[in-house]
């Protein structure tokens, strides 16, 4: 059968699995305000906004936690096929919706397909790169979650202008059926992780994939030699380890790398960007903006947020991940404190916001204007920095023998923390209003030490390069300029270990790449 080899062509079909997480998003935020879905579901209180909101989050958590067996088992082709299916039946459940159960429950079984997806596009992208651009492949995960945030965003806001009643929702929600579609028809011509076929003794077609990746069939090309015998040396130590499942992730070798890549990604919804997407509508409400005022001013955010990552994405290998995860808590905490001091210092409190419940607190004027320019920044600044950094971070960090059930941990801590501040969020816009951006800001303060203390760099390294940054236990905020270290370690160790089985020859090879 026909294979698709480019590694842009993969990642760009491959990352429609991002783009249901996107799609997911917007597909709730476009309406929470609209006359067609309050009016239909009886206009829900923020306790039950909140739980509709979540339920797709709390389906992801219990996908993620799914995805590392099942991508084990089946391939990372094989996940996600399945994942594919399940979403297209969350999306038919999702557009017949009667009821709150019954959208709960659609959203709870697209939120599985989600949670395989999130962490499993991941390892697939990161096992199949080029050590120097894995980064901006595995990037493109990101970009296309916010491809689907503003598509779908689209999609309903023209329903929600020219579509009366419930069909306005239901068009927009059942087209979130095509990019499920799409995927699995791309699956049939993707080629399997050469890592996964390693691992299960599938040699000769590992070597088949790696040339054709990466040397345009040649078998012999020093590349691709050289990325099989750093496969193979990675399978051998996976192999010569007790095999201890997930609970494996924290033993004495590994809990630092668990750490690393399970809070990567819950401290990326600590910054609070997801949730703010799922509400931005609540917050230019409180700024005095309503209708479809605030859906314009909303599709230019999620355009912001398109533009700032994708213009990251080409430079994001030479920047490093340590740096643009420091750097962007320090910025989003400014701007979480600076939002809070103006809506405390020039808002007030109301009884409800343009007829809803849920919002207690108002600004108008200049610092009105203020709060919605610190909404673009922030979006801004997260789309530059932790939008693709956190998702790279955590497909890094885990060896090839955990790495499915890892990269499954760390996005089962960003789903059951996207759950809980989406469920979070609405209630305390009642109860606490702007002390909720107070909250947020000493989130980022936290993780920017955490960061720096504990977050070993790992651009432009091999997987298995990043396996001797973490072994060698070498402090966070040197371990960018220990690079030529790694390198002679790799050698040391693959000439030991070729010479013992009397194949020297290959370490020249090696040496030269």
């Amino acid at each position: 059968m026909y294979r698709i080899w480019n590694i842009y062509v993969l990642a760009a079909f491959g990352t429609v699995g991002g783009m249901l997480f996107g799609f997911d998003i917007s597909s709730m935020s476009a309406w929470i305000g609209s006359d067609q879905y309050l009016d239909y579901f009886g206009h829900p209180g923020s306790t039950e906004q909140g739980g509709i909101t979540a339920s797709m989050s709390a389906g992801s958590f219990v996908g993620a936690l799914l995805a590392g067996v099942l991508s084990d088992r089946l391939g990372r082709r094989g996940a996600l096929a399945v994942a594919s299916v399940v979403w297209i039946i969350g999306a038919v459940l999702q557009c017949s919706a009667q009821n709150v159960a019954h959208l709960v429950v659609g959203r709870i079984v697209s939120g599985l397909s989600i949670g395989v997806t999130s962490s499993q596009v991941l390892v697939y992208l990161a096992e199949l790169s080029p050590s120097r651009i894995r980064g901006r492949i595995v990037g493109i995960q990101q970009w296309s979650i916010e491809w689907g945030i503003l598509i779908m965003y689209l999609i309903s806001y023209g329903c929600s202008v020219r579509v009366q009643g419930p069909s306005a929702f239901r068009i927009a929600w059942g087209v979130q059926a095509v990019p499920g579609l799409v995927l699995l028809t791309a699956l049939l011509f993707f080629p399997e992780s050469p890592r996964w076929l390693g691992a299960h003794d599938r040699w000769d077609e590992a070597l088949e994939i790696l040339a054709n990746l990466h040397a345009k069939g040649d078998r012999t090309d020093p590349v691709v030699v050289a990325e099989l015998e750093e496969v193979r040396e990675a399978v051998r130590l996976a192999a010569e380890g007790k095999n201890l499942g997930v609970l494996g992730l924290f033993g004495p070798k590994m809990w630092k790398r668990t750490l690393a890549g399970v809070s990567a990604q819950v401290w990326q919804q600590l910054l609070g960007g997801n949730v703010m997407l799922y509400y931005l509508v609540y917050i230019f409400n409180m700024a005095g903006l309503s209708g479809n005022v605030a859906l314009t001013s909303s599709i230019i955010q999620y355009v912001i947020f398109l533009v700032t990552t994708g213009g990251m994405l080409p430079i994001i290998d030479r920047i490093g991940r340590r740096w643009l995860l420091v750097v962007g808590a320090i910025i989003c905490m400014i701007l979480h404190f600076a939002t809070g001091a103006i809506m405390v210092s020039y808002g007030h409190h109301v009884d409800s916001v343009d007829g809803n419940d849920i919002l207690k607190w108002e600004i108008s004027g200049r610092p009105a204007k203020a709060i919605i320019a610190l909404a673009y920044i922030f979006v801004g600044v997260y789309g530059l920095t932790w939008a693709p950094a956190a998702w790279i971070y955590a497909s890094e960090v885990f060896p090839l023998k955990y790495r499915a059930k890892g990269v499954g941990l760390a996005a089962a801590g960003n789903w059951i923390f996207n759950l809980a501040l989406a469920f979070f969020v609405p209630p305390a816009f009642t109860n606490i209003q702007w002390k909720t951006y107070m909250i947020f800001g000493t989130f980022c303060a936290v993780m920017t030490i955490h960061i720096f203390l504990t977050y070993p760099e790992t651009a432009r390294r091999s997987l298995e390069e990043i396996d001797l940054v973490f072994e060698q236990n070498i402090p966070a905020w040197k371990s960018k300029s220990a690079t030529g270290t790694f390198e002679d370690h790799v050698a040391e160790r693959m000439a030991r270990k070729q010479d013992g089985e009397g194949r020297a020859g290959s370490v020249h090879q090696m040496e030269s790449v």
